[in-house]
């Protein structure tokens, strides 16, 4: 449902135009600023222009160390996004993220992990990005202030009730990313915001808020480094957690890896070598017999059965490589 007192009007189905929305009247954009404290100024790095190097390095070191903390407090939320995004991709649905300027690059980041990590079809963890492909590499950051292109980008996905989208913005306001979870929200897709500042919009458009408050940045404003550093180890829970819980990690090891290099390839035999207590040789020739794939190889040898049944046994559990060792189905 969208939040108290805002109104939608979703057009067709079949046009996907634009969700068009009622907004309040909005604040002056300074006084929304000044009060967010990730754009505050950091009374800890007073005076930076006149320290040495290492005394720079010190300040940034010890700002950094407040990070985690402030993940910490949002493990709850993070754990209910990681069981929400593995039942979607289990049941056929898509992660997307959605972001601008620096969390839009952090988000592309991790989606772009995911294949080669975990061999995830490309499809299956998408992002988007304000200014599109080429705002990777060269700032286009005033597409983040229109929330017409965040309706429009989300809509040519097609979110659906199958789907998780989350939306990533340091401040929380950027209007592109607002609107594109709103949108989403709308269409039935499973919404979350990931932010640095309590009660912000996007937290309010959202079905479930992370927020990891840092604090002062040591460069007032310059969220690509603490609020950076929060969202990029968010979105390595969420997707790590979501892997892992759909079995692609047997213990701790990338069973689920894709060997399409020889470092991919050698970790691979290695993952087998360790997870089954084998020699080299018998590593590779099982490798070999089981078509190049790990998983399959593994449960061969934890089951102690032939290829056909290993594959099987993959199939009937979604994947997950302990549940197909046990020859049993997979329940989130």
């Amino acid at each position: 449902m969208m939040s108290q007192g805002q109104t939608t009007m979703l057009t067709s189905s079949i046009t996907h135009e634009p969700l068009r929305t009622t907004e309040k009247p909005k604040k002056d954009t300074a006084a929304q600023l000044q009060q967010l404290t990730t754009e505050s100024q950091n009374e800890a790095s007073q005076g930076l222009d006149t320290k040495s190097a290492l005394e720079i390095a010190r300040i940034i070191n010890h700002e950094d160390s407040k990070v985690a903390a402030a993940v910490k407090r949002a493990l709850p939320e993070i754990a209910q996004v990681i069981d929400q995004v593995a039942r979607s991709l289990r049941d056929g649905g898509r992660l997307i993220y959605i972001g601008a300027g620096s969390s839009g690059r952090i988000a592309a980041l991790d989606a772009s992990e995911c294949p080669p990590t975990y061999s995830t079809p490309p499809g299956q963890v998408q992002y988007i990005m304000a200014g599109g492909p080429k705002a990777l590499a060269s700032a286009v950051e005033v597409n983040e202030d229109s929330e017409e292109l965040g309706q429009r980008d989300i809509a040519r996905r097609r979110p659906t009730r199958k789907d998780v989208v989350v939306g990533l913005s340091a401040s929380g306001r950027t209007p592109y990313v607002v609107a594109a979870i709103a949108y989403a929200r709308a269409r039935g897709a499973r919404t979350a915001a990931v932010t640095c500042n309590y009660n912000t919009p996007l937290a309010d458009a959202a079905d479930i808020a992370i927020v990891a408050e840092v604090g002062p940045e040591v460069i007032s404003g310059s969220t690509r480094m603490k609020a950076g550093t929060a969202q990029k180890m968010v979105l390595n829970m969420i997707t790590t957690g979501t892997m892992t819980r759909l079995g692609y990690v047997y213990e701790n090891l990338m069973v689920n890896v894709h060997m399409q290099n020889s470092k991919l390839v050698e970790r691979g035999i290695g993952i087998l070598m360790r997870a089954c207590g084998i020699d080299r040789e018998t590593a590779v020739n099982t490798i070999k017999s089981a078509g190049r794939s790990v998983p399959v190889a593994l449960v061969m040898l934890k089951a102690k059965v032939d290829k056909p049944e290993a594959v099987r046994r993959l199939a009937k559990s979604d994947g997950n490589v302990r549940l197909a060792i046990e020859d049993t189905v997979l329940e989130l």
